[in-house]
């Protein structure tokens, strides 16, 4: 099947030819068609398989033109590189259609979004909570949305965005087409299917955990922090086949210091994102690594989803994700476009249960390689992998005291006289002979 074989208008077709697509995923097959009939829709498919293109072309095939300046379509998804990403991919589209575009997430200027809207668009691409806002400002009206469509939903209901989600709902139109798209279903996915979805379909390119065919996974048993960045060291010097590497590790302050290990050797080469670098600099560092400015970036999985990147040889998992889907998602960064990727993970002891958990989802066994006989093994551990000496808790029983009583000191001599009541008029009758009496008031 093609593109051309989809009842998709001459402005959609010109557009994908400029694209070069030709061929449709299964999930953009798949979706296509029930989408179209106007039914809900929950459609699952892993990271790279075309889910955007999947609810994109559908969703702009069904577009009418309306003088309305209030938007006809809504795009809800997890985080600002992803509203990057899909207003991107709808502007390549519509590139011979009258439809006007806005993405709008937190960290940016309101102010400067509530003015778009006030110009007028056609669709909306936004993270939840910003969206919520500009809908309670007054800046941004929802009554005019036929088409609801939330990606990566799980991903979206991880990072606490249901509370928004919900509210969303609430202000929405109840008559229009939902669309769900996710990698994995949970029973909070399951929750908002029953209670916000009308007899949804499911869609389902392929089974949930399975990683893309055409990715080689690797795995290596690596003893420590240390000997982990010498050997992430020793592949980016000596394998060549490396020339677009994605690493993740499990933490903000892994990463920065994973490349404060690197920097020195690579200072030109290394590129870090993750949720406390500004927006400014994320965006830069994700083009500079897109144009091949630099090689390697290392990244956290926050903004793992949000990442949209070409020619990725290589995602290298820095330490193994304890959240198994986590390691779908980080790998389907390479093998896209029907290219082949390659992914190694590096397990220390500590992670083998995190290992065990991945290939029980997965349903398969990752390959295990062996580490290089000239690999440098370090000895010195970071102070989480040092060893804990727990030391026993000894009650030691107090003597018991015999004579209890309250506590008691001698006064000082200061404090030592006792308070007497005098009597006056016997010092009076002593001195004088005689009692004195007051005299008469004047």
């Amino acid at each position: 099947m093609n593109f051309s074989d989809l009842n998709l208008s001459k402005q959609l077709l010109n557009a994908l030819n400029d694209l070069e697509y030709i061929t449709p995923t299964p999930i953009q097959a798949k979706g296509f068609p029930v989408i179209m009939s106007g039914k809900d829709v929950l459609g699952i498919a892993q990271t790279g398989t075309g889910k955007t293109l999947a609810y994109l072309l559908p969703s702009l095939r069904q577009w009418q033109f309306s003088k309305s300046r209030f938007p006809q379509i809504l795009i809800l998804v997890p985080t600002r590189e992803l509203v990057a990403q899909v207003v991107e991919e709808t502007e390549k589209l519509t590139k011979y259609m009258n439809v006007v575009t806005v993405g709008v997430y937190g960290g940016a200027n309101i102010r400067t979004q509530a003015e778009q809207m006030r110009d007028g668009l056609d669709i909306i691409v936004a993270t939840p909570g910003r969206l919520l806002d500009l809908a309670l400002r007054g800046d941004l009206v929802l009554k005019g949305i036929k088409k609801l469509i939330i990606d990566e939903v799980d991903e979206t209901l991880n990072l606490g965005f249901r509370h928004q989600l919900l509210s969303i709902f609430d202000i929405l139109p109840t008559k229009k087409q939902s669309l769900m798209f996710s990698a994995t279903i949970s029973e909070e996915v399951e929750a908002l299917l029953n209670d916000y979805f009308i007899a949804p379909t499911k869609i389902e390119a392929a089974r949930t955990g399975t990683p893309l065919e055409n990715i080689e996974q690797r795995l290596y048993h690596v003893p420590n922090f240390f000997t982990k960045v010498n050997f992430l060291d020793y592949l980016l010097a000596n394998d060549l086949e490396i020339t677009k590497a994605l690493i993740f590790a499990s933490t903000k302050k892994l990463a920065d210091q994973l490349a404060e290990q690197l920097e020195e050797k690579y200072p030109d080469a290394i590129g870090v994102i993750h949720s406390n670098k500004s927006q400014n600099n994320r965006f830069g560092t994700v083009q500079k690594f897109n144009t091949g400015e630099i090689s390697v970036l290392i990244a956290t999985d926050l903004v793992s989803r949000g990442i949209d990147i070409s020619e990725v040889t290589h995602v290298i998992n820095f330490d193994t994700p304890e959240v198994p889907e986590n390691y779908i998602h980080r790998i389907g960064r390479t093998g896209r476009a029907d290219k082949n990727g390659i992914s190694i993970t590096f397990t220390t002891q500590h992670e083998e249960n995190y290992k065990v958990a991945i290939e029980e989802y997965m349903q398969t066994k990752i390959p295990v390689f062996e580490l290089p006989a000239d690999l440098e093994i370090s000895t010195v551990l970071t102070l989480d992998e040092q060893p804990k000496v727990d030391m026993p808790n000894v009650l030691v029983k107090l003597p018991k005291r015999e004579d209890v009583g309250p506590a008691f000191h001698e006064k000082s001599a200061k404090n030592s006289k006792v308070n007497v009541r005098k009597d006056w008029k016997k010092m009076k009758m002593d001195k004088y002979g005689k009692p004195i009496k007051k005299g008469q008031k004047r």
